[in-house]
């Protein structure tokens, strides 16, 4: 969850670092810090006398504390290596922030994920007398290398000898004082090297060296990377060179700017009609009313379990109704819960829904579906991830890169993704939803030209809390809609189906608590809900209808937001819209921090 850089070969390293932390603050931003490595005057022989210095700047806060930390620093080398942290062992503290050291001070790590068996590690290194200076896991790890420098390891086999000890998860760079190399590992947590002609870039995420290079390698669970002077090698955990691709990364860096948005969130509502036509551009047959989503060979599923996590959980609640109206049985899994819980049904199809490809719990519910015999689907943003790689069949929603943690755009191609999946495997729907799925992102920029939600949001901004409701299609981005709320504005907010309000939650209906209710259509789930709005107006509750209209919802609306006339499917997107906008100006009315919510991460990489 934490962003890792790290660079070798430039003249400008401290810079890069610290512009590629910037890149990666979405990862984690409750402290920050650099490591430089230089050589003395004689070439670093790898042992533990090598002449050269090790210079370490870290702080609690944010990327801006840690420039003002290195503001007057003479720090130089041209090797080193960043973090910004998302904290799990330990409060974000100076001590606690990276990169972490040994006794000796020669020694820097910087490490995302969780070592398991830290805890006993420690006992053993603190009988034979490291001293520990933070409450990190990480700590471990420069002190299990100083122990094998001590005993006359190279530095490369001191590394290797430490990440061999080590349990868990981790993306782990090191660097020594007097080394011009950077040492990498990575299990369970993304690594992705970046290849220019004159440097070599590490990172937890390709943003953060794409500004420098478009080139890019990536690597594997159990695979160890060098870079120093000579380039880049990749090798196993047995010391074997892995022969690894050399990728292009098909985003502009202008991508990862906010163009002029006050906030990444803001922008990336804004790109969803561009990040929809993408999802849909070549998988839509407009005039033979067919989809083509390539070559994931005869799914034909009997069944599908659909397994994720926050955001991605409800697109999957989504996607197992499509799939359902289809005829063809389909659950949605929580991803935490689903690896003890229920095995796959038969010859079910488990698909991961994962915008990034390396959710810690998504990932270990399809690594057990696998054990169990299941094929397995990746839905994911990112090419080369882990959930990429490992999936037996991979559906990519194209959204292009995401900034903000809150999702929005991911979860609109998801929707649009999940759609093309459900017809093209299990001929679901037809002419009529294709027809709106291609108009959609017209749609979506309709809506985002006329939205009211601003005006909304500044009505009920010092609410108590906010409920959110719908039916069918609409019970998930009723979800959603409350997720949004919680994560940006730090505000209480609940989503409901709408038929449950009135066993339980209607009892925390009051004046003070404007509901939500996503309405769209004419039919029998639109006059039910319809029927649920006028119970909480009784209640003095405020109303605000999204709707297209076509229900008399209105009548007893206090507020509402419109939406374009579509399929009931594609009209879940469109009101999801205009619920990110509403949590997005409530949120800059309060002042929060929209783009960095406190607390929170854009890719969980820890379970």
């Amino acid at each position: 969850m934490c962003g890792i850089i790290g660079c070798v070969g430039r003249e400008d390293t401290l810079d890069t670092l610290v512009h590629g932390l910037s890149k990666l603050e979405y990862r984690g931003y409750d402290s920050a810090g650099v490591a430089l490595s230089e050589a003395g005057d004689d070439e670093a022989d790898g042992s533990a006398e090598s002449e050269g210095s090790l210079d370490v700047v870290k702080c609690a806060g944010k990327i801006d504390d840690l420039r003002t930390a290195l503001e007057g620093r003479e720090t130089s080398g041209p090797v080193g290596v960043g973090h910004t942290r998302w904290s799990t062992h330990g409060p974000p503290t100076d001590a606690n922030a990276h990169p972490h050291v040994d006794c000796t001070g020669q020694v820097a790590v910087v490490h995302n994920g969780i070592i398991e068996n830290y805890q006993a590690l420690r006992d053993e290194l603190s009988t034979a007398g490291h001293e520990f200076r933070s409450d990190t896991d990480t700590e471990v790890v420069p002190h299990l290398v100083e122990a094998g420098l001590r005993e006359g390891l190279d530095m490369e086999e001191a590394v290797r000898e430490a990440i061999a000890r080590l349990e868990g998860s981790y993306a782990i760079a090191v660097v020594v004082a007097g080394e011009e190399t950077v040492f990498a590992a990575r299990n369970d947590s993304p690594l992705v090297l970046g290849v220019d002609d004159d440097a070599t870039y590490l990172a937890s995420d390709v943003p953060a060296f794409r500004d420098f290079t478009d080139r890019v390698v990536y690597l594997a669970d159990g695979e160890f990377a060098r870079l120093d002077a000579a380039g880049w090698t990749v090798t196993d955990a047995a010391g074997e060179v892995v022969d690894k691709d050399v990728e292009t990364v098909d985003w502009d860096p202008e991508e990862t700017g906010k163009s002029g948005y006050d906030h990444f969130m803001l922008k990336e509502i804004h790109e969803q009609p561009r990040a929809l036509r993408q999802c849909l551009r070549g998988r839509v047959d407009e005039l033979g009313g067919a989809v083509d989503i390539g070559d994931l060979g005869d799914l034909s599923p009997t069944g599908v379990q659909f397994v994720a996590a926050g955001t991605s959980y409800h697109a999957a609640l989504y996607a197992a109704r499509l799939f359902r109206e289809a005829g063809v049985p389909a659950q949605a899994f929580l991803a935490s819960e689903y690896a003890t819980g229920v095995p796959p049904i038969g010859d079910a199809l488990v698909v991961g829904v994962t915008q990034s490809g390396e959710t810690a719990d998504t990932l270990s519910a399809m690594r057990e579906a696998s054990r169990r015999g299941a094929r397995t689907l990746a839905v994911t943003n990112t090419v080369g991830s882990t959930a990429a790689r490992e999936a037996d069949h991979t559906l990519y929603i194209r959204a292009g890169p995401e900034i903000g943690v809150a999702a929005t755009k991911t979860f609109a191609s998801q929707l649009a993704a999940l759609n093309l999946l459900s017809l093209a495997t299990a001929e679901s729907g037809g002419r009529d939803v294709v027809a709106a799925l291609r108009d959609l992102p017209g749609d979506v920029q309709t809506l985002l030209d006329d939205s009211g939600a601003a005006e909304v949001a500044a009505e009920f901004v010092d609410a108590g809390a906010y409920f959110f409701i719908g039916r069918g299609y609409h019970y998930p981005v009723a979800l959603e809609g409350a997720l949004k709320m919680k994560e940006i504005t730090y505000k209480h907010a609940e989503g409901f189906a709408a038929g449950e309000l009135k066993h339980g939650p209607l009892a925390l209906v009051t004046e003070d608590t404007p509901v939500f209710a996503v309405v769209t259509g004419d039919d029998e789930l639109a006059t039910k809900t319809v029927g649920n709005v006028k119970e909480v107006e009784a209640r003095d509750a405020p109303v605000v209808a999204v709707t297209d209209g076509q229900s008399d919802v209105e009548r007893y609306a206090d507020h509402v937001l419109e939406l374009p006339e579509t399929h009931r499917r594609a009209a879940s997107v469109l009101a999801n819209v205009q619920l990110q906008l509403v949590s997005y100006h409530v949120a800059n009315e309060l002042g929060r921090s929209i783009d960095k919510p406190r607390n929170l991460a854009k890719s969980v990489t820890v379970e």
